[in-house]
């Protein structure tokens, strides 16, 4: 398992970065720690959750992920670990969070109150990586980027991220850590996929010349790549089998990654991991692992038997003519999601 640095930071991550959204909810406790364990067995040593998970969020449930992994925590190395976690944006925007009341924003009260919850719940004294779940673009960053490196100074945190941000975003957010002298985000957690390929538009450019790395999720579209969903499969217990019979913003996120376009370029990308004679998984995951800009590819799994596949992308690097082959379905199918 290879290890890169996030960003400017000094801390040093596996390139598999086992995301933990479905711990407590797809997921129960037992399975949780067995995925933990393999991960930790296969030389992953980065651990993403948040305070909102597991998904779909709600309030009676929020945090439970948390909980999950703090206690396996428990009799670990603590400094073997890297663990990040984030803080839920602003709730009077496109979602209204499960914390706090739904009145959850990036301000002082809610950052240091989010933060020390986290804590608590992990059962530790510190958060290697701490990221703002999405961005606040109706206010000036000073106040976040102050009090996190407030946390920072503390000793709370080491580091900080953002996490579904826009170029002018992380622009911005750089720009006022730089005026006010503290500490700058040294990581975007961002969607990018072989089904999503927007970040390289123009944050990969940010990416690469401000040394903010990228820590793509959902590699596989949300499992789209798997190809269980091809031919109008929808799989009980699936994540967006699930999303559709929720309704609301769940059914268009679904349709989302799950729709005619995603289906065509799976099946193409799946023919090419055919040719190369690797699992789909695989492929998806080997192929964002290998790019300049990304540290660190946060895949995830609901089950243990998932696990092989990705494993197996880890000292894996795609040809040429691989990586040319999926570059030609991107240009004959762009933007599939949107």
């Amino acid at each position: 398992m290879l290890h890169r640095r996030l960003g400017k930071s000094a801390i040093y991550v596996s390139d598999i970065c086992m995301g933990t959204m479905t711990f407590g909810s797809q997921t129960d406790e037992a399975e949780s720690h067995k995925i933990l364990d393999m991960s930790v067995d296969a030389g992953i040593n980065f651990f993403d959750t948040a305070e909102m998970y597991p998904v779909p969020p709600k309030p009676e449930y929020a945090g439970r992920t948390e909980d999950i992994l703090g206690r396996w925590m428990q009799g670990k190395d603590r400094d073997s670990l890297i663990i990040a976690s984030k803080v839920a944006g602003p709730s009077h925007g496109w979602f209204k969070a499960a914390k706090r009341a739904g009145m959850t924003a990036l301000d002082r009260h809610n950052i240091v109150k989010a933060l020390d919850e986290s804590l608590k719940r992990l059962q530790t004294d510190y958060i290697d990586l701490y990221q703002i779940h999405w961005p606040d673009h109706g206010v000036a960053y000073d106040e976040t980027m102050e009090v996190l490196d407030e946390q920072i100074r503390k000793g709370k945190i080491r580091a900080i991220g953002c996490s579904n941000e826009t170029a002018w975003g992380l622009m911005k957010s750089l720009e006022a850590s730089e005026r006010l002298g503290v500490t700058r985000f040294c990581t975007i957690q961002n969607n990018f996929s072989m089904n999503n390929r927007r970040f390289e538009d123009e944050l990969a450019q940010v990416s690469k010349k401000e040394g903010v790395s990228l820590i793509p999720y959902s590699p596989l579209a949300g499992g789209m790549l798997s190809g269980k969903y091809n031919d109008g499969a929808r799989p009980e217990g699936a994540r967006f089998s699930s999303y559709l019979k929720l309704g609301g913003r769940q059914v268009a996120m679904a349709a989302r990654f799950v729709n005619e376009r995603t289906e065509e370029s799976t099946k193409r990308f799946m023919a090419i991991a055919k040719d190369a004679g690797i699992a789909p998984v695989t492929l998806a995951v080997a192929w964002s692992k290998q790019h300049d800009f990304v540290a660190s590819t946060i895949v995830g799994a609901s089950h243990s038997d998932q696990l092989a596949d990705i494993f197996a992308a880890s000292d894996m690097t795609l040809s040429d003519d691989v990586m040319q082959a999926i570059d030609a379905v991107t240009k004959e199918i762009l933007y599939p999601m949107g």
